[in-house]
């Protein structure tokens, strides 16, 4: 038996990379999967059918359950179809696990509107189109008596939470959104029985072999029998526990790579200046310079 026998999941952006080591140790894990990918490139542009499919011929080869879905989740329709769909073939949806994305670096001084767009359109409301529909599914079923135990676990990153990096302001903060929407979420959602939480993996990936400054990093061959710190594999076991029935942990975010998990806290206060009346520029010169 596996940990999430008999469990429905959707997990996007699953035809390469890190999406792909998901859906395959879910379905070795006991659940039915619906392989979501667009099939695009790095920067989002283009389809194609073959990776989603790929993934799921994997999994049904090896006795699994699973159905491919190419739908474009940055879509409010199409996030909505691929929820329907893990209904409509699998009967029920337990996990939703948020991992699509796409790369379009720029500095600041020179993005255009299209690189800035695209990137809070995959990331960020990729995202909250799923999760809006996936919540509006287990509100459903909560509100008609089903005792609903259901695990949405988001992607953000390093890049939007403890590494800032220069030339992906659009991707950081579509990251730094995925974390705050993680928190809103699960705070929202618990009444409902659904846990929220998030990880920021680091993996090699296909973006971050386009990441300038870090591909020859993940690039490097590692000896033969030894530890693979960037296989994207090494990220899957936390996210399956994270969507397992008895996992309670809700409103977390996780930094994961390699052999090492590490739970993140977000804003705190640093330092704190007070006045007994309004401030002056005076004042401030004082006692902030």
């Amino acid at each position: 038996m596996g940990i999430l026998d008999g469990r429905v999941a959707i997990v996007t952006g699953a035809g390469r990379g890190i999406g792909r080591e998901h859906a395959l140790l879910f379905a070795k894990e006991g659940a039915s999967v619906v392989v979501n990918d667009l099939g695009g490139a790095n920067d989002g542009t283009g389809a194609d059918a073959g990776p989603a499919q790929q993934v799921v011929d994997e999994i049904l080869a090896a006795g699994g359950a699973a159905a491919a879905n190419t739908d474009n989740i940055a879509t409010w329709d199409g996030a909505r179809r691929v929820v329907d769909q893990a209904v409509a073939d699998f009967g029920r949806l337990d996990i939703l696990v948020n991992n699509a994305g796409i790369l379009r670096d720029a500095f600041i001084a020179g993005i255009d509107e299209a690189q800035w767009d695209s990137v809070i359109a995959v990331h960020l409301k990729g995202h909250a189109a799923t999760l809006h529909h996936a919540a509006a599914y287990w509100k459903a079923q909560s509100k008609a008596g089903v005792d609903v135990n259901a695990a949405v676990i988001n992607t953000a990153s390093a890049s939007g939470t403890f590494m800032p990096n220069a030339g992906q302001a659009n991707y950081g903060a579509a990251k730094a959104g995925i974390a705050a929407l993680t928190l809103v979420a699960a705070d929202e959602l618990e009444r409902y029985g659904v846990r929220v939480n998030a990880i920021a993996p680091i993996a090699r990936t296909r973006l971050t072999l386009a990441t300038p400054g870090m591909g020859a990093l993940f690039a490097a061959e590692v000896p033969e029998g030894e530890f693979d710190a960037f296989a994207p594999s090494n990220i899957s076991p936390l996210v399956a526990y994270l969507a397992g029935p008895d996992c309670k942990l809700t409103g977390k975010v996780f930094a994961v790579q390699g052999g090492g998990i590490t739970e993140l806290a977000g804003w705190h206060d640093v330092s704190t200046i007070e006045s007994d009346g309004p401030w002056t520029v005076a004042d401030l010169t004082d006692k902030l310079g």
